[in-house]
């Protein structure tokens, strides 16, 4: 019997990062071959930029985001609507004995970059990364 890894506080393991990697590249693969008989998924270009794997390995949650961040209700509609499909050209490609269950969310990673580059090219934030810190100048 295996022994039961309270997994909350610490990051995914070796074995979840793998597998969702490994999910991450078939999956992307297969969106940009267009192996998928839908034409309205065929037609757009998505980026999977992860691929979290939950720690049974029976759900996959794939962050993705269309080209130029338009139509994202849209993709996530024509990803969940051919899922199982998905699943079934992933698990096989991907040479995986269960394939998880395949959930879509809009990758927000993007968003975040820029605002923090916005916020830090602020001015009054740009002056407080350019002072000097005080603990450093009151030092002998």
């Amino acid at each position: 019997m295996a022994k039961h890894r309270d997994t909350e506080g610490r990051g995914p393991s070796q074995r979840m990062l793998r597998v969702g990697e490994l999910i991450r590249r078939t999956l992307s693969e297969v969106l940009m071959k267009g192996d998928i008989h839908d034409p309205d998924l065929n037609r757009l270009s998505i980026t999977v930029g992860e691929v979290r794997v939950s720690p049974d390995l029976t759900i996959a949650t794939a962050y993705v985001l269309p080209l130029g961040g338009g139509q994202q209700d849209e993709a996530i509609a024509y990803l969940a609507r051919n899922k199982g499909e998905l699943r079934r050209i992933i698990g096989k490609k991907a040479g995986l004995k269960h394939a998880p269950d395949l959930r879509f969310r809009i990758d927000k990673t993007y968003d975040q970059m820029e605002a923090t580059r916005a916020m830090l090219s602020d001015e009054r934030v740009r002056r407080d990364i350019d002072k000097p810190d005080a603990q450093e100048t009151d030092e002998p």
